[in-house]
């Protein structure tokens, strides 16, 4: 999502942290290629221990593949069509008594790489497995990227989508750029 600045008249704008990252531009994109999405709610979802099982199950048939593991008791709700108000107010009267949910939206930045060099370039510096295997589509996981923590997720075998903390995207959009150097990557936003 974007985060708001004043301006001298007193109206407010929106601005996302990679507006002014010189290596975005516009055109077509090559092959292997990363997308900076400009709008996308996210939610942090703290789940009581007692229910668990219960609310990755109601979780799973809200989200569908928008449902990212963080750890124990503890997923990355993603969604391309809610705002985010909607879907914190949506998943908070879901899960009201069994999990806490807190909106993300302002706080993370999510890039989708996509091409046939994917699972190639994000080896070069994610600390995780990624072969097929054992790192399938629908798999999530916090890991390291560089020197940069982010949570990842396979969407589908050439397709993953990357949420950071926007204090990071900068540099982890650097390393992933260069990372995918060698084949071409391109960037740019999408909506």
């Amino acid at each position: 999502m974007t985060a708001s600045t004043s301006s001298p008249a007193g109206t407010f704008r929106k601005v996302h942290p990679l507006d002014a990252h010189a290596a975005i531009r516009l055109g077509l994109p090559a092959p292997d290629h990363l997308a900076v999405i400009r709008s996308v709610a996210m939610a942090s979802v703290l789940v009581a221990p007692a229910f668990e099982a219960e609310v990755k199950a109601v979780l799973s048939a809200a989200l569908g593949d928008g449902l990212r593991f963080v750890a124990p008791g503890e997923w990355l709700a993603v969604s391309r069509e809610d705002m985010p108000e909607g879907l914190v107010a949506r998943l908070s009267v879901t899960l009201a008594g069994m999990a806490d949910v807190v909106d993300q939206s302002d706080a993370r930045v999510l890039l989708d790489l996509s091409g046939p060099a994917a699972r190639t370039i994000l080896a070069k510096g994610a600390g995780v497995d990624l072969r097929p295997d054992a790192f399938p589509p629908g798999a999530s996981a916090n890991v390291l990227i560089g020197h940069v923590a982010a949570n990842l997720c396979a969407c589908q075998p050439d397709r993953f989508e990357i949420a950071v903390t926007r204090s990071f995207a900068v540099s982890l959009l650097d390393d992933l750029l260069l990372m995918g150097r060698e084949f071409g990557l391109s960037v740019g936003f999408s909506d």
